[in-house]
């Protein structure tokens, strides 16, 4: 004989879900069956052993919540109207980049003459045979050791050369039309690079000069421990992934191809540097993103958040560049760029390097924002786009913080070198951040980092609005409804309602 449970006195209220919407004034304890993936009009069989803080407490009919299923397939899809709406948006924008790349195809770099300077140089690969020490004395133009002051680089650098231990190292061309060569070249003692025997090298050739002076070593063949690395990356990425690790590697090398024979040469060819940028990198978005996750409902909730950052942050980029005076010729190579091509415009050069640089971090915050919401909705199908919202803006803010933290460290790290120049000459933190060279990656850092912080509220409310006004089927609500009316209708059961503690 069993001992009937009675309710508790004074009546207890019911819990209200962790994420039920303020103002609601029902509990959210009853998860439909259908909602995790079972067939329409055929509920899913639940496992009746529910806790009232799994389901968030108890039913309308004073019946505790015990429809907690266990299905684990994908997600389901959206109604046919939600993705008639969403392909009226994205099938123009997807149309327009196609336009936008044949309009604008360079069919290859413009040819010029080589200047010799630089990348701008022929090179070989070469091989270092032998390599003789020999007296700096002996090999170098000045006779007397120098007595000036040796406190300086020049000066230490001056008396290194005289007294110091050099090296002969006799190289070998290995390809090219002078294969089987071989030239001398010395190595002073304070270089950085150090050659060593059977070292493969980059030789840089100048037909103008002198037989005895058109090679020169130039730098280290490195090409044997990069494929390796990059041979690693591909397997561990693969191993891990599995088929969505290979299409990212598939839609990697879409993006290097689209960098190397659109956006480049295109700019190359007097195009406008920010229009290359904006069809180069959405053509990018496109491919990528649909590539890696597939062709649905929220993979183009993902891009519509992409390409609404991406339109901030060319807006920013364009006002600040200008308001900034930052010209993007800072340095050696894009001195270089400009005197090869002066009529590409190198200010908008540099924010289209902002928006490329940009998308890889974005298409992270969007996918993970959005699939967070879709999951969210999945677990608890009656919350509202407000309550998703919510939920999902919680996780996005720690989204934020690793994201923008990542952001300013890796320009940080890139200007390392230069940062050391500035601590070593003792100057000012406003003298440093003046100087264009770093106000152009303070540019770049804010720009994009305001854009990654403005996507996550973006992509969360558009797929909060997108999942939660989705119309299910006549046959899928009539299972909705017929597992509230069972979920009402069951027995009490002793205890098994109540929250556990943990």
């Amino acid at each position: 004989m069993t001992t009937p449970q009675h309710p508790p006195f004074p009546p207890r209220r019911p819990r209200r879900g962790p994420n039920a919407e303020e103002g609601d004034g029902r509990a959210t304890g009853h998860v439909p069956a259908f909602a995790h993936g079972a067939p329409e009009g055929r509920p899913e069989t639940g496992h009746g052993h529910g806790s009232g803080a799994e389901g968030g407490g108890q039913g309308a009919g004073g019946g505790h919540g015990h429809s907690h299923t266990h299905s684990h397939g994908p997600a389901a899809p959206v109604s046919r109207h939600l993705r008639k709406v969403i392909a009226a948006v994205l099938i123009p924008f997807a149309a327009a980049v196609v336009v936008g790349l044949a309009v604008l195809w360079p069919g290859g770099a413009p040819a010029h003459e080589r200047t010799g300077v630089g990348f701008d140089r022929q090179t070989q690969e070469a091989t270092v045979t032998k390599v003789v020490a020999l007296s700096c004395q002996s090999v170098n133009a000045s006779g007397g050791t120098p007595t000036g002051d040796t406190s300086t680089a020049e000066g230490s650098s001056a008396v290194q050369q005289a007294t110091g231990e050099c090296k002969r190292a006799t190289i070998r061309v290995d390809t090219g039309d002078d294969k089987g060569r071989t030239f001398n070249e010395i190595v002073q003692p304070d270089q950085s690079r150090q050659l060593h025997e059977g070292q493969k090298v980059v030789v840089a050739y100048e037909p103008s000069a002198p037989k005895d002076l058109q090679y020169s070593v130039t730098d280290i063949n490195r090409r044997l421990p990069l494929a390796l690395l990059a041979g690693i990356f591909a397997l561990a990425v693969v191993v891990v992934g599995r088929l969505r690790g290979l299409m990212a590697l598939v839609s990697l090398t879409i993006s290097f191809l689209l960098l190397n024979f659109f956006i480049l040469p295109a700019i190359l060819q007097g195009s406008n540097p920010l229009v290359v940028a904006v069809i180069g990198s959405s053509a990018i978005m496109l491919i990528a993103l649909y590539l890696c996750h597939g062709l649905s409902a929220r993979t183009s909730v993902a891009v519509l958040g992409t390409l609404i950052s991406l339109l901030l942050i060319g807006v920013l980029g364009s006002l600040f560049i200008g308001w900034a005076a930052l010209t993007g010729n800072t340095d050696d190579n894009t001195g270089l760029i400009h005197g090869l091509y002066p009529s590409i415009d190198m200010s908008g050069l540099l924010l289209a390097g902002v928006i490329i640089g940009s998308l890889g971090v974005l298409d992270d915050v969007t996918v993970t924002q959005t699939s967070a919401v879709w999951e969210l909705h999945e677990a608890n199908p009656t919350m509202g786009w407000r309550g998703l919202y919510r939920a999902g803006i919680r996780i996005g803010r720690d989204h934020i913080a690793s994201v923008v933290n990542t952001l300013v460290l890796a320009y940080a790290g890139a200007a390392l070198p230069l940062l050391l120049l500035f601590s070593i000459a003792q100057s000012g933190v406003g003298t440093v951040a003046n100087s264009e060279l770093v106000a152009e990656e303070i540019v770049r850092t804010l720009v994009g980092s305001i854009g990654l912080v403005a996507s996550v509220p973006v992509t969360t409310a558009l797929a909060a609005l997108v999942v939660s006004a989705d119309r299910p089927t006549a046959a899928a609500g009539a299972a909705a409804g017929a597992g509230v009316a069972a979920g009402a209708g069951a027995p009490a059961r002793g205890g098994r309602g109540r929250r556990r503690k943990r």
